[in-house]
C-alpha cells in the first residue's frame, strides 16, 4: 500500500538499530548506537530494533492468546472492566477512547497490564492491582507477566542510551523508571463494522503520554507514522523487531529537543477487513517524578513549567475520555 507524501529518501532514512550492539559490544559499537538512537529518534521519530531479548515465541504465543481471549463473549469481557475507572488496569470495551481533541471514538478495545508493588511501599496509592482472567484464559497472566518485563528490559537498556547525548548521569532515566508507572496496552482492532461514522479510524492521530512506546509488530498492517517532516509513513517490520518511538513526557523533559511522535492506525485499505492485535509497551516514569526541563536542552528558556508525571498523566487521561 503506497501512502500519499511518501518518498523512498525519506524512507530509507528510519534507522534499523541492533541493542545487541549497545548491551553486548565493544565500544565503538555502543558510541555508534547511542549516536543513531539518539539522531533517529529526534530528527525522524522513531527507529527499528532488532537484537533484543524480547523472546520471539513469546510474542507469537501472546499473540494466540489475545485472539483467544478477545472471541470471548462481550458481556465476559465486561466482567473484567476495573471498578477503579481510568482504564488503567484491565479491559476497556470497544468505542470507548477518542484521541486528544477528536470529536469520534477510536474502533478498538484493549486490556491494560501494569505494575503491582507490595503492600505499604510508596507508590502502591497510584498503582492498581493487576486484573487477571485466570477463570477465562489461564494463561493469560503468567505470559503478559514474562512480556512486560522483557519489553521494560529493553526499554531500560534504551532509556541509559539516552543519557549520554542529553548529558545527564547513566542511571537518571533508570531510576526513574524501574518503579514507574509503565503499561503494557493488549490491542483488538476489529473487523470495521456496517454503518461506522466515516470519521471513525482505528485509532486516530495521537501522540503518547509516556517517555518511549516500544511496540513490537503487529499481526497486521495499518500503522503510521508522521515524519519530522509531516510525511504520514506506512510502518513495517519483520516481526520480532521492535518499534520504538517518544512521547509528550520525554518531549516535555527535553524541551521538545525529542519532539513527541505522531501516529494512528489506519482502517484495512486492500479489502481484507480483519481483526488486527497489537501490543505496545508505553514506558512510564514513577508517579512523583518531576518532569523538568533537562539543562542540556534549556537553551532560551523552558517551555513548560514543571509538573510530576503523575498529574500530566491524569491530565492527558482526562483528555482521551478515560476519565473524569
Amino acid at each position: 500500500m503506497q501512502t500519499q507524501n511518501t518518498s523512498p529518501s525519506t524512507l530509507r532514512k528510519v534507522p534499523t538499530l541492533s541493542l545487541g550492539s549497545y548491551t553486548k559490544g565493544m565500544e565503538s559499537d555502543k558510541v555508534k548506537f547511542i549516536d543513531q538512537l539518539f539522531s533517529g529518534i529526534k530528527d525522524y521519530g522513531f527507529i527499528i530494533l532488532k537484537d533484543h531479548d524480547v523472546n520471539p515465541e513469546t510474542l507469537k504465543q501472546a499473540y494466540q492468546v489475545l485472539e483467544k481471549f478477545y472471541a470471548l463473549p462481550v458481556e465476559t469481557k465486561k466482567s473484567y472492566i476495573s471498578e477503579s475507572g481510568g482504564g488503567q488496569r484491565g479491559y476497556t470495551a470497544f468505542g470507548t477512547e477518542h484521541a486528544k481533541d477528536s470529536p469520534v471514538k477510536d474502533l478498538k478495545e484493549f486490556w491494560h497490564v501494569g505494575r503491582e508493588v507490595p503492600a505499604g511501599h510508596q507508590f502502591e496509592k497510584y498503582y492498581p492491582k493487576n486484573i487477571w482472567p485466570d477463570d477465562s484464559v489461564p494463561e493469560f497472566k503468567p505470559l503478559f507477566q514474562k512480556l512486560f518485563s522483557q519489553l521494560e528490559t529493553a526499554g531500560i537498556q534504551m532509556m541509559e542510551a539516552l543519557t549520554f547525548p542529553l548529558e545527564v548521569e547513566k542511571h537518571f532515566f533508570r531510576d526513574m523508571v524501574q518503579e514507574g508507572n509503565s503499561i503494557l496496552r493488549l490491542l483488538h482492532y476489529p473487523p470495521i463494522p456496517e454503518g461506522v461514522d466515516p470519521r471513525c479510524i482505528r485509532a486516530a492521530a495521537h501522540e503518547d503520554i509516556n517517555f518511549i512506546t516500544i511496540l513490537p509488530a503487529a499481526t497486521q498492517s495499518g500503522l503510521q507514522l508522521k515524519d519530522r517532516d509531516g510525511a504520514w509513513l506506512d510502518i513495517e517490520s519483520d516481526f520480532g523487531s521492535l518499534i520504538v518511538d517518544a512521547g509528550d513526557m520525554l518531549s516535555r523533559l527535553t524541551n521538545e529537543v525529542i519532539p513527541s511522535t505522531t501516529h494512528r492506525v489506519i482502517n484495512p485499505q486492500d479489502g481484507t477487513n480483519v481483526s488486527r492485535y497489537s501490543m505496545p509497551f508505553f514506558m512510564h516514569p514513577h508517579p512523583e517524578s518531576m518532569l523538568s526541563c533537562l539543562p542540556s536542552c534549556r537553551g532560551a528558556g523552558a517551555k513548560y513549567p514543571d509538573i510530576t508525571a503523575h498529574e500530566f498523566l491524569m491530565q492527558r487521561l482526562r483528555e482521551i475520555g478515560l476519565t473524569k
